[in-house]
């Protein structure tokens, strides 16, 4: 007994003494990513940063640049490097977008994407590659299901779910706006068919009627065929949370279809941006977007405004930046925990490690909330509101002043 504990004692002071010396002790069973002295720790942000949805991207880019800016640009004595991939909204492009930031071994962990489809095409070869990333604006319910594949074990997300999206605007639109038919288009997009699915599940439960369910193509820019067709059913309010091209569009060109003039049009995240309305145009005013509620996270927020708006110059131009504002903050402090410092500086991360460490988050104060993940990387707070778009957005003041409901 007492030869065992000396042996034991002694692995450890030689574990101690390696570290000591500069030498590189630490294993996982992913590997280890080995910061040198004088290295950035590399962090990588991918999703949409270009094209009609690029602000839904840059918007939270703009987060986690604050969030490096909020630690003086340096954790554990290396400056942030923070690069880009863009992932186009895309399963084609966030493949590809994955597969380049795979094949850098200075990476340390990412945040994004900004679309589920994106993380549809590209989260296999992140996994394989032993990264994690948490996204900041992926709400299709089945990313964090327990029952998800295998390569999602390197993902987790701030964002909520649309299973609690979906549902919010059921209620809003039975109870609130007390219409009880209506119709839904989608893009084809993973977030999209999921949302108006989970949308018409609730509010068919509540007693209301869906009486079309209909999809358009991403590109598409004549939607008077699928509006004309929805028409016909003469729902009371269309649910179509596409994004910011398509959804400008559908609603411009809805007021121009007999019978759905004075039809309400309600939108979701995807398209929560002065980009959207100012394609809309009028047909926006007194339609609806849900959203984050905004007006329920913490204290710490008006301080990131303010920051926004210095580093910006404008306020935030879509919903996500809080909440990438947390996955990097929830990133940063996870290297931090697992990160092993070398007698030259250098540091060795393990991969499976810092995976762990986020895995294992738990009543983190973010700005968007007490943050906890769980097991399939479900962290975010489900916060959901509706905001009315009125003359005052159409007019070019974004975002919303407030939430029509709750």
């Amino acid at each position: 007994m007492q030869l065992r504990k000396l042996g034991v004692l002694a692995a450890t002071a030689a574990l101690v003494l390696g570290a000591c010396s500069g030498a590189a002790t630490a294993t996982d069973p992913l590997g280890v990513i080995k910061v040198g002295a004088n290295d950035p720790i590399h962090v990588a942000f991918w999703g949409v940063i270009s094209g009609a949805d690029a602000s839904l991207g840059t918007d939270s880019l703009y987060g986690v640049q604050i969030a490096a800016d909020d630690k003086g640009g340096k954790l554990l004595g290396h400056a942030i490097q923070v690069t880009t991939e863009d992932g186009l909204c895309t399963p084609e492009g966030g493949a590809t977008a994955a597969q380049k930031l795979a094949a850098d071994k200075t990476i340390v962990g990412l945040v994004g994407s900004s679309c589920s489809d994106e993380t549809v095409g590209g989260i296999k070869a992140l996994t394989d590659a032993g990264l994690t990333t948490i996204s900041p604006s992926n709400t299709r319910p089945a990313l964090t299901l327990a029952s998800r594949g295998p390569e999602y074990a390197g993902y987790a997300r701030t964002a909520h779910s649309d299973a609690f999206q979906g549902k919010a605007v059921a209620e809003f639109v039975f109870n609130v706006l007390k219409l009880t038919k209506a119709a839904t288009i989608h893009d084809g997009s993973a977030y999209a068919e999921a949302l108006q699915g989970v949308f018409a599940d609730e509010f068919k439960k509540l007693g209301g009627s869906i009486v079309a369910q209909e999809a358009v193509s991403k590109g598409q820019t004549d939607m008077k065929p699928v509006l004309t067709k929805v028409a016909a059913a003469a729902p009371q309010v269309i649910y179509d949370p596409v994004f910011v091209a398509e959804g400008g569009y559908l609603w411009a060109q809805s007021k121009q279809v007999a019978g759905l003039e004075k039809t309400v049009m309600i939108g979701s995240d995807g398209m929560f941006t002065p980009d959207f309305v100012k394609a809309a145009g009028k047909a926006a005013e007194g339609n609806y977007l849900s959203s984050p509620n905004f007006s329920a996270f913490q204290a710490g927020y008006a301080d990131f405004l303010t920051k926004y708006k210095a580093k910006v110059g404008k306020d935030p131009i879509s919903a996500f930046h809080a909440h990438a504002y947390d996955a990097a903050n929830i990133l940063f402090n996870a290297i931090e925990k697992v990160a092993v410092k070398n007698s030259d500086n250098s540091l060795s991360i393990g991969r499976k490690a810092l995976r762990d460490a986020i895995f294992a988050t738990k009543d983190f104060k973010g700005i968007t909330g007490v943050l906890s993940c769980s097991a399939s990387g479900d962290c975010g707070a489900p916060l959901i509101a509706v905001y009315q778009i009125t003359s005052r957005e159409t007019g070019g003041t974004w975002p919303p002043a407030k939430p029509t409901w709750p």
